[in-house]
């Protein structure tokens, strides 16, 4: 008779079936993992391997399927709960937020830049990175909705601004709202870089507010090219109400944080996506 003490030593797939863990199918181990995300927000596949006693490979797939299904995201190392977006962060709060990721993001969208463009801006503390691109050329045009943009062009008369009016959104110090959308699409573009407060593969990019929907619609509808600069941080959150899908961008321009798995789904999606490394940051 085998004695307690090597009973215990025991390997776990070898226990009693009274003691050991109940065997779940894919899909009640999936629902498992999501009700444990929904508690956790973010856990790691060393816990999800703990708490299901699977291997990492059968974590790693339950995640892949879970990312299909945009319930869930990768993240180095483990897996964070898809989350919706109530509202958006202000322009005060955003200004002071992952600066090295949007500079980054900033120079590699100035590559695209040639001197006589005509560029949209869109509200948001990336796109304003871009300014000090735009005044280093000449003869350049920019059409924006953003007030903070037009403040950092008042001292670069060499450069031509139009800013589209409309509702003043005040939090986010922009214009939104049909009368601006309808201003924008009376012009056109060479190139527009819109900014994304959320987006992802399955929901495309999306935004909690309406009145930013037909503003962000127009300035791609009047552009020849149409580039989303954003971080990646912003990867896997939604909004209520959805702009575009993501293949409707010529480019996609993110830092390279992105985890793998979804960086690889976008680029089967036939989606070009440009991850930008950021000086100071390792992966």
């Amino acid at each position: 008779m085998m004695s307690e003490e090597h009973a215990t030593d025991r390997p776990r797939n070898e226990m009693d079936p009274q003691t050991a863990p109940p065997v779940l199918i894919p899909d009640q181990r999936r629902e498992s993992i999501l009700r444990e995300l929904r508690r956790h927000g973010v856990l790691s596949v060393h816990q999800l391997t703990e708490m299901f006693q699977c291997s990492h490979m059968t974590v790693r797939r339950d995640i892949s399927v879970l990312e299909q299904e945009g319930r869930a995201y990768s993240v180095p190392g483990g897996v964070r709960i898809a989350s919706q977006l109530s509202t958006e962060p202000s322009h005060q709060v955003k200004a002071i937020v992952e600066l090295a990721q949007k500079r980054a993001i900033a120079a590699h969208a100035a590559t695209l830049l040639h001197a006589g463009m005509t560029v949209y801006l869109d509200a948001g503390t990336t796109t304003l990175s871009i300014v000090p691109h735009i005044i280093a050329l000449q003869d350049m045009t920019v059409i924006t909705n953003d007030f903070p943009v037009v403040e950092a062009l008042v001292e670069a008369p060499h450069v031509n601004v139009i800013h589209i009016g409309g509702v003043l959104d005040h939090p986010n110090r922009s214009s939104v709202g049909p009368l601006a959308a309808a201003t924008l699409r009376q012009l056109a573009s060479d190139v527009a870089f819109v900014s994304s407060s959320s987006w992802d593969l399955q929901r495309g990019l999306t935004t909690p507010s309406a009145p930013k929907v037909e503003v962000k619609r127009a300035a791609m509808e009047t552009a020849s090219r149409k580039i989303l600069v954003t971080t990646s941080s912003k990867y896997g959150t939604f909004g209520t109400y959805r702009i575009a899908g993501l293949a409707q961008f010529d480019q996609i321009i993110t830092d390279d944080a992105l985890a793998d798995a979804a960086a690889h789904r976008l680029q089967d999606a036939g989606i070009d996506i440009s991850l930008v490394s950021v000086p100071g940051t390792s992966r």
